[in-house]
């Protein structure tokens, strides 16, 4: 199908509305260069809007991003203003439940040596991609208490997982393997120890394997895999996990690209390849906001990744080699050796992808 060129942005909460901001900067640069035909729809949404009026996504404003959008680019939510983080569940959970975003993709690429902190292994050894459960599992919600408050409590959260959510995520991960050359898929689990919910997820894997015979098919325990994460990265090209270990996986994976400002992601869905939703992995960082300290380099190639999803060959690899060289020049922030600032390390590389366009 071919995607709509409109791009709703959201700036979120705190660092989000900094990073955001030079997203935007970024993209405005590329479009001069190489015009992208891009509408980018500003969206009032976060923290600041819901304490103003308690609005958090309103029904018309989903519909139209729905009907309209080919992508959603948000900063990140989270303000310690909202306790109770309202805001934040009611836009992250109904985008991603409201257009189906089940792949949580996250590229995990260390871009200069300097940057990979495992002994005697080159940047080179750390390039995987991970797909993450993104609709079901543990963070669905389902459970309850008893006896809160005593010494008889009872929690309880329900890990829910269904054949047609496994096997999407599965057939989404064997598909992205065998759309980029890769020749090894891991998928990961604890069936040793949750044998109903996980059983699931081993014997759907290997029965869909058997539809990708050039693509090797490998079973590993969740935990086994953060030990191979450290000891033999080289090995890994595609994981695939539910939505709680994918969660841990990945922010062990961005310590090996550099940390969280340098991890971009992706939430699509895979099938319909409709609407999907870009964001830095990391999180809103309130304290940091408006300081001029955050990293943009996650926005900058998160901005990467939505550009490509879009259909706009060749602008990702760019912005990950000028980001590659602003780093080795030691053109950014402190949390990637360099000393200069947010807006700073955005200019650094502006001039860098303009020059490779």
């Amino acid at each position: 199908m071919t995607k709509s060129k409109r791009v709703a942005v959201l700036p979120g909460d705190g660092i989000g509305v900094d990073v955001l901001r030079e997203a935007v900067r970024l993209l405005e640069a590329i479009d001069k260069k190489r015009p992208l035909s891009l509408d980018l729809w500003h969206l009032d949404l976060g923290a600041d809007r819901y304490l103003r009026d308690k609005t958090t996504l309103p029904k018309e404003t989903f519909e139209e991003v729905r009907d309209t959008c080919g992508a959603i680019l948000l900063g990140a939510l989270g303000d310690p203003r909202v306790p109770g983080l309202e805001h934040a569940r009611d836009i992250l959970f109904g985008f991603r439940f409201g257009l189906e975003l089940y792949a949580n993709v996250r590229t995990v690429k260390c871009l200069h040596d300097k940057l990979c902190p495992l002994k005697a292994k080159p940047a080179s050894a750390v390039n995987f991609t991970v797909f993450r459960e993104n609709t079901e599992g543990v963070y669905v919600g389902v459970g309850g208490q008893v006896r809160k408050g005593t010494p008889d409590e009872i929690a309880i959260n329900e890990d829910i997982n269904t054949r047609k959510g496994v096997e999407r995520i599965l057939r989404a991960a064997f598909d992205f393997a065998k759309e980029h050359g890769k020749t090894r898929v891991h998928m990961a689990d604890k069936s040793n120890a949750m044998k109903h919910a996980h059983e699931l997820w081993y014997r759907a894997f290997f029965e869909l394997a058997k539809e990708y015979p050039g693509i090797e098919a490998r079973h590993v325990y969740v935990d086994a895999l953060c030990l191979y994460m450290i000891q033999e990265p080289e090995n890994l090209q595609v994981i695939v996990t539910n939505n709680l270990f994918g969660d841990i996986v990945t922010d062990l994976g961005a310590a090996l690209q550099g940390g969280l400002g340098m991890a971009p992601s992706g939430n699509i869905n895979w099938a319909r390849r409709g609407p999907a939703l870009f964001e830095p992995v990391h999180g809103s960082a309130p304290p940091l906001a408006g300081k001029d300290l955050a990293n943009p380099f996650a926005s900058a190639l998160t901005v990467g990744m939505m550009l490509d999803y879009l259909g706009y060959a060749g602008i990702e690899s760019a912005i990950e080699d000028s980001v590659r060289d602003c780093v080795v020049a030691e053109e950014c922030t402190r949390d990637v050796g360099g000393s200069l600032g947010t807006r700073a390390s955005m200019d650094k590389l502006i001039a860098r992808v303009s020059d490779r366009l």
